[in-house]
């Protein structure tokens, strides 16, 4: 035994530097994710730290933690308008919703005709969808306005209409083609299982299609409804009713000329109107990973 020691022994000093080297590799990686975190996190933290801060420490800039704080922000921020904030809470949902409603109904039924059906041009039609893409979407602005006001649908009794009726159409062509993809994925033994039970083409979509195409679904409903609450330009362009006014146009009337008033009670309204998102994207969080790995399979 005594011949064996120091082999022994040199054994656990590998061991012991090889735990070691193996920790050391782990601070480190931990010590990179929590830089990245924090970076990432800065915006967020900075503009939490700026609701609570008086109106002085906002224009000096004194650090991320206000020494006095100011809970009043969100009370004046609230109720700093004729009509009340939570008036822009509830367009901001009422059009977020039906959005969500739109691009699911719609976008399906596309994406249904493109993944099964046949039909004339279909590929055609498929890559001119694919290609609007390829659109930034300010360039579709002006020839929207024009036709939507001669259509006598900007200003009237019910200002979101433009925002909402493109939706109805499946005028989202990301949307079509995450379902597109997503479809390809079920098998086509499915369907001619239901054709030989009777079934056509509405009832292999009522009964197939439309069961198992629940995480492509939510996934839609999320990015929609993310994408709306937070959308700005289209609903500058189209709303001018303060009664109609969604949240993102709303934040824009706590700025005056000077770019100096109310900002306080501005970031205490821009921290309100992130709950929606962060609640609904939290409720739907295992359904959203699950729809973005389903929808990338191909059949």
């Amino acid at each position: 035994m005594v011949a064996h020691t120091p082999v022994a022994a040199g054994g656990d000093r590998t061991a012991t530097a090889r735990r070691r080297s193996g920790v050391g590799r782990q601070v480190v990686r931990l010590a990179i994710l929590v830089a990245i975190l924090a970076v990432v996190l800065y915006p967020l933290i900075w503009m939490i730290g700026t609701s609570f801060k008086s109106q002085e420490e906002i224009v000096n800039n004194i650090g991320l933690i206000p020494r006095r704080f100011t809970p009043g922000n969100f009370t004046e921020g609230w109720n700093n308008f004729d009509v009340s904030f939570g008036r822009f809470f509830l367009n901001s949902a009422m059009v977020s919703l039906l959005t969500v409603v739109g691009n699911m109904v719609s976008c399906l039924l596309a994406a249904y005709a493109f993944a099964r059906l046949r039909f004339r041009l279909r590929r055609f039609w498929f890559a001119i969808m694919i290609g609007t893409l390829l659109l930034p979407g300010h360039v579709l602005t002006v020839p929207q306005y024009i036709l939507f006001r001669k259509l006598d649908m900007v200003g009237g009794p019910w200002p979101y209409l433009p925002l909402v009726l493109p939706q109805f159409l499946a005028t989202e062509a990301f949307f079509v083609f995450l379902m597109v993809q997503f479809m390809r994925g079920i098998p086509r033994e499915l369907d001619e299982a239901a054709k030989i039970d009777g079934a056509n083409a509405y009832g292999i979509f009522r009964y197939v299609i439309l069961p198992l195409s629940r995480p492509a679904l939510v996934t839609t409903a999320i990015f929609s409804f993310i994408w709306t609450w937070n959308e700005f330009f289209r609903q500058l362009v189209y709303i001018s009713d303060l009664d109609a006014y969604t949240v993102p146009v709303a934040l824009t009337l706590f700025i005056d000329s000077t770019s100096q008033s109310a900002v306080g009670p501005m970031f205490a309204m821009s921290l309100l109107s992130l709950l929606p998102v962060f609640l609904f994207f939290v409720a739907f969080q295992r359904m959203l990973v699950e729809g973005i790995n389903t929808s990338g399979l191909k059949g």
